[in-house]
This record gives structure tokens, C-alpha cells and sequence, in this order.
């Protein structure tokens, strides 16, 4: 056992003293142990649940023979952070929770570990933690939030910050706006859209690294405490076989999680994720190559923001299972590769059902032939830049208008919400990328205005920022190379011709060569004061076409 570097042999005597202090006991000292890495806190509306979660699991270890130990990991709300500076602290947790799970997992040499997260950044820094320390793993999350009721609708999180830019709009009232307010969240959980936190948490399913029902069996439902003790019953058994995340997150499963992806519609923020994990195996993803998959891959389903469908909704369906089988019946998955249940994907799968064909599309009826989301190259985002395909209006598939530029995300609020923005317009917010920012903030309160205006299928929004899973519409993200290391999005002036071309994954500003040459001559970097963990972040970040990882 990897623990017998703490707890066996004469030399480890200090270490046991310790652990007697911790309360072992003789026979606790020759069973593994197993870290159980909790995302609980009680400012997250997801990790609030996170406690019930962890009880459960310990009990699934235990019964399976190991010894169950706690440790922390942060959380941050992407809601509540949204819209001002706390923004530009999300993103950058993800490295945070990455390298303090490896410090934990390798100072204290546990022989397994049970990931508990939930909410946006914890899914992916834990998955990139769990490939670095590379024990037998398990990820169980808290689970989505059932939707929430207005008027007779089912509603959600994205529902409340259209709610806002409506209200903007003179078409709500402030007495319709505080009914949402008190009923789009109607219980714990993560957001009940496909939004980024449950991308990544039925992204684990798609992987291997989660147990059937991972990323839909919703918060409050008794069954979610079941799958708990499964994991931790799971993860026992892995250490038995000696099946370790590198034998699961491998190439082929990274582009079987892309696939499903695509038929999921899942979040942009995926394609800053998924490249991050896969580095962490040594993969080098490239967002580009998500296109020859998209080609190829039907959009089966369409949660909110897309669609009328939601978390609950996919669950009572048959799940991510059901859309994986889906796929598989089009030989669009890799079967053969392993998974947490110590069986391979095709195993797993084999009696999954579909029950529902309107929520889960079949093969011959798709929401459209191609994946939900596409990469955008072109003069104006030589490196890519990434869009949800999937909740964009068909008229705004293809889209030529002015640049209407600024230079944060405030600023374009600001005239948007003042009625300055109009039909056929682009707006262009940079210096809002990983280095930029710094931090990558989310644009969902600019889009969730737009949409609120009635614009939604009349104006798009490109930035070197990131979107939420709740954002819809042209909403173009990842430019790269971003703002702040002058990449052409720096360039742009207002008034210049934008052309948006999704079918062709084309993003061009209509400026000579010469032109744009001249622009980047005059150019400056802009100042940037920015000190503490942001300051050092800053130093190390890259742009979003590399997911934003870092390097020295």
C-alpha cells in the first residue's frame, strides 16, 4: 500500500504517533486509506448538499474495507461572482484546486481518492489533480438542481439574467423579476441547465472517472446518496484491481468525452477544460481538433439554455448512458476503453435505453446533424475561438455587421443596457482573456442582456473572455491569441466589418492585411496592476486555444 510510507516499519513510529492522535486504530493502520476530497462549503448553492455526500461515501468505503479521511478543497460560485471583479477569480481556482489536491493526496501518501465536487472549476482541476497523483479514483458530484416553476414553465438560472435585461427592455416588470427571483433556484444543486458544471459532471461519465448517473441524478433525490456509497464501494474495488486514472483517461477516452460533448451540447467552457485534463496526460489537445469531430457527431439533446429541457429531464431519460448508446449504435465511441466500475465503456452501456426521444434525439432525428460546438478560425482568431452552436438562432449562423468595440465587459453593459446597441451589431469586448482580465471572466451577464433586449437573434458578442453554459446565441469566446499579447481582437476599431460564418467555422474582420499591419504597429499592451495570486497568474497563463493552463 502507497500508505505503508506513513504507517509501516520502525521508521514510521513518529508517523503513527500522529495518526494515534488522529484517533486510528491498530486494525485502521492495515486497511488503505482513502482521501475523500470535499468541495463542501456554504456559499455555493451546489456544495451545500456536499456534506451528505461525503457521509455516504465513507460509508461505501468502509463497508468496502478502507479507511475514509476528509480533506478540503475550495469552490467558487460562478453566479454569484458574475458581473464584477469576483469573475475574474473563477476560472484561475481551477489551478488552485489542482495543485492543493496534489499536495494533500502526496504529503499524506493515501491509497485512493474519492473526488466530491459539483459547481465549474472543481469537476475539471479535480479530474486534472486525479491524472497527476494518479491513484485509484472515483468522481461522485453533488448532483443538478431540479428546475424551477414561473407561470407555468420550467425555468432556471439563465431564465433569471435574461429576467434582468428585460426588465432593461421595459418588458418586465420589477414584480415579474423578483417572482423568478424567488423560484428559478428552487433547491440546492448545481444549476439545472447545461451549463458548465453539469457538462463536466456528465463529462465524467463519458470518461469513466463517474459511476452511471453521475452528471443527472438530481441533488435532492435519495438515489444520489446511493450513488455516494457506490463510489466509495467503487474506488475499494479499484484498488483491488490496481486501476488507476492514467489507465482511464487516456487519448481515446478524451475523444469519446469530446463526442458526447457535441451530442450533449455541452458548455464552451468545455473546450477550456478538456484540453487542460488532457495535458495533465501528456495529450496535446488542440481546440481545432474538435471540429473534424463536431462534423461527424449529431446534436442529439437541447437543455437549457438551448432548449426546453432540463437536468431532470435527461436523467428520467436514461441519462448520459442513453445518449452514449446512441452514439455507439453509430460506432462514434471508442468501447474498449476502461472505467471506474473496472469495466470497459461498451460493457458499461450495453443495456442503457432511451427513454425519451424528444429529450434524447435519436440517430435519425437529430436537433441538427452536426455536434453542439464548433471552432471558429479566421483573421480576426488565427488560433481558434469556440461557440456554442447549438443555442444559436439559425439566422444568426451566418452574420456580417459592425464592430461596436470595448474594453471590458462593464463598458458593454453599460450600452447595452442603455439601448446603444442595435440590430446587426457585433459587440466586441477584449482585454477580458486569461492574461487580459486577468482571469477569463464569463459574459453571461452581457449575453443574458442582449437576450433580455430581444436581440438575441440580431446581435452577436465575440470576446477573448469565456461564456457560461447558460449564455445562448452568437456568442463567440476564446479568441485567440487574446487581447493582452496583441492578437488581431486587439486590432479591431469600431465600425469595422465583422463577418461570422458558423457553418464554415469562419470569424474574419473585412480589413486589408495592410491594413491590420499598420494597426498592430501602433499597438501597446495594455497596463495591467494587478498583484497577489493574479499577479503571479498573469505570469504563467495561456491563451484559451491551449485551455488556459499554465506554464512556466
Amino acid at each position: 500500500m502507497k500508505s505503508d510510507h506513513v504507517k509501516a516499519g520502525m521508521q514510521q513510529a513518529p508517523h503513527r504517533s500522529l495518526f494515534n492522535a488522529l484517533g486510528f486504530t491498530e486494525e485502521e493502520m492495515k486497511k488503505p486509506m482513502v482521501g475523500i476530497v470535499s468541495s463542501y462549503n456554504e456559499i455555493v448553492p451546489g456544495h451545500m448538499n456536499l456534506d451528505k455526500i461525503v457521509n455516504a461515501v465513507k460509508l461505501g468505503v468502509a463497508e468496502a474495507g478502507g479507511v475514509p479521511v476528509v480533506f478540503p478543497a475550495i469552490a467558487v460560485c460562478d453566479g454569484i461572482a458574475m458581473g464584477h471583479i469576483g469573475m475574474k477569480y473563477s476560472l484561475v481556482t481551477r489551478d488552485l484546486i489542482a495543485d492543493s489536491t496534489e499536495c494533500m493526496a502526496l504529503a499524506h501518501q493515501f491509497d485512493a481518492l474519492v473526488m466530491v465536487p459539483n459547481c465549474d472549476k472543481n469537476v475539471p482541476g479535480l479530474l486534472m489533480a486525479a491524472a497527476r497523483i494518479n491513484v485509484p479514483t472515483v468522481f461522485v458530484s453533488g448532483g443538478p438542481m431540479l428546475a424551477g416553476h414561473v407561470k407555468g414553465k420550467k425555468t432556471s438560472l439563465s431564465s433569471m439574467f435574461e429576467a434582468v435585461g428585460s426588465y432593461a427592455a421595459g418588458s418586465m416588470t420589477e414584480e415579474d423579476v423578483r417572482e423568478y427571483e424567488a423560484k428559478a433556484c428552487p433547491t440546492c444543486g448545481s444549476c439545472s441547465g447545461m451549463y458548465t458544471a453539469n457538462s463536466m459532471n456528465c463529462l465524467t461519465e463519458a470518461l469513466g472517472m463517474g459511476l452511471r448517473g453521475n452528471g443527472t441524478i438530481p441533488a435532492v433525490y435519495s438515489e444520489r446518496i446511493k450513488l455516494a456509497k457506490h463510489a466509495g464501494m467503487a474506488v475499494m474495488e479499484m484498488c483491488r484491481k490496481d486501476i488507476r486514472p492514467r489507465d482511464i483517461m487516456t487519448k481515446e477516452s478524451m475523444i469519446n468525452a469530446l463526442t458526447v460533448d457535441m451530442a450533449l451540447g455541452c458548455s464552451t467552457n468545455s473546450m477550456l477544460h478538456l484540453p487542460a485534463i488532457a495535458h495533465e496526460i501528456g495529450f496535446d489537445f488542440d481546440i481545432k481538433f474538435a471540429n473534424p469531430i463536431s462534423e461527424k457527431t449529431p446534436n442529439l439533446c437541447h437543455l437549457a439554455p438551448a432548449g426546453p429541457t432540463y437536468m431532470e429531464d435527461l436523467n428520467e431519460a436514461g441519462g448520459v448512458y442513453a445518449v452514449m448508446k446512441e452514439l455507439a449504435d453509430a460506432g462514434l465511441l471508442n468501447l474498449d476503453c476502461m472505467t471506474v466500475t473496472g469495466q470497459t465503456v461498451g460493457e458499461n452501456i450495453k443495456d442503457a435505453v432511451n427513454l425519451n426521444l424528444e429529450v434524447i434525439r435519436p440517430l435519425d432525428h437529430p436537433y441538427t446533424k452536426t455536434g453542439g460546438l464548433a471552432v471558429l478560425s479566421g483573421n480576426l482568431a488565427p488560433d481558434g475561438s469556440v461557440v456554442k452552436r447549438s443555442a444559436v438562432a439559425p439566422e444568426m449562423l451566418v452574420h456580417e455587421g459592425p464592430a461596436r468595440v470595448f474594453e471590458c465587459e462593464e463598458d458593454a453593459i453599460a450600452a447595452i443596457k442603455g439601448g446603444k446597441i442595435v440590430a446587426g451589431d457585433v459587440v466586441v469586448i477584449r482585454y477580458e482573456g486569461p492574461k487580459g482580465g486577468p482571469g477569463m471572466r464569463e459574459m453571461l451577464n452581457p449575453t443574458s442582456a442582449i437576450a433580455g433586449m430581444g436581440l438575441g437573434s440580431s446581435v452577436a458578442l465575440i470576446t477573448d473572455g469565456r461564456f457560461s453554459g447558460a449564455s445562448r446565441g452568437a456568442s463567440i469566446g476564446h479568441v485567440s491569441p487574446e487581447a493582452a499579447v496583441g492578437g488581431p481582437i486587439a486590432l479591431v476599431e469600431e465600425g469595422d466589418i465583422i463577418k461570422i460564418n458558423i457553418p464554415e467555422m469562419k470569424l474574419d474582420v473585412d480589413v486589408s492585411e495592410e491594413e491590420m499591419a499598420r494597426r498592430k504597429a501602433a499597438w501597446q499592451p495594455k497596463e495591467q496592476n494587478v498583484t497577489g495570486y493574479l499577479g503571479r497568474y498573469v505570469t504563467m497563463v495561456t491563451s484559451g486555444n491551449r485551455g488556459a493552463i499554465l506554464e512556466r
